[in-house]
């Protein structure tokens, strides 16, 4: 408790707050920065079977991809794929980053995030993070394990989270907060979070699978429109990936 009112004055001298805020103001602030930095229970916890985290140093027959397991912790059911993705993002290859299987997540499919402990005692070269990815995809008629889908959806869509915690290591530790609160209070600000994680995804060279992830997303007829409307309103949509790609080709050429 103490430790989440110790957040709370730092966000607020971050913000230079002069007058005392209500307490529904202070709840929602509360509310608001706790649901981007700490996770839910892992599926783990919520009796879900075959479900276990592997050793970070994996036992890989392919030693190109071995090497990103490195301060990993990854579920088996999406080990190799998950490495393929991290082949993408060398940059975060001595990174500390937990793939967690989560019953479900409100809202989202896959969350990225840093964990809270190390966002307190942490400087930011050592800060570690966690991607919160749905045990399952809920259809209409049936949830479907996340391993299930496409290789090239799944990619994507990895990539795209992996695309947010590059946005994140450089920032200090009071810019990721003033960014979890107001990533919850601004659908503008959540907008260009998104579309720089999927800026990222392409220029570390997952477009052809970033696009793949949103053609199936909104081209599914089992998945709910309410999540088809939302993937529409804040991300950026596939031909807008594909103008994207055409730039950093012209820019390469030039």
């Amino acid at each position: 408790m103490l430790v989440r009112f110790g957040f709370l004055f730092l966000y607020c001298t971050i913000i230079n707050i002069d007058k005392p805020y209500s307490m529904i103001k202070l709840t929602l602030i509360i509310l608001l920065l706790f649901n981007f930095l700490f996770t839910s229970s892992p599926a783990s916890d919520q009796n879900i079977d075959s479900i276990e985290n592997i050793d970070p140093l994996i036992n890989s027959n392919d030693d190109d991809l071995e090497k990103f397991a490195i301060n990993k912790v990854i579920p088996e059911e999406i080990k190799n794929i998950t490495l393929e993705a991290l082949s993408y993002y060398p940059e975060l290859m001595e990174v500390d980053i937990d793939f967690q299987f989560q019953k479900k997540i409100r809202g989202s499919v896959m969350q990225a995030q840093p964990k809270i402990g190390s966002l307190i005692f942490n400087n930011k070269e050592n800060r570690a993070y966690r991607i919160k990815i749905s045990r399952y995809l809920e259809l209409y008629d049936e949830l479907l394990p996340i391993e299930e889908l496409p290789a090239e959806v799944l990619l994507g869509w990895l990539g795209h989270e992996l695309g947010h915690i590059k946005d994140y290591i450089d920032r200090s530790a009071a810019n990721l907060i003033s960014f979890g609160v107001k990533y919850y209070l601004s659908k503008s600000f959540m907008t260009k979070a998104e579309v720089q994680a999927d800026s990222y995804t392409v220029s570390n060279g997952l477009a052809n699978e970033i696009i793949a992830t949103k053609n199936f997303v909104l081209n599914h007829e089992k998945l709910p429109e309410k999540y088809k409307n939302k993937i529409k309103a804040l991300y950026m949509s596939p031909g807008e990936i594909l103008s994207l790609v055409d730039v950093e080709d012209g820019d390469e050429e030039n």
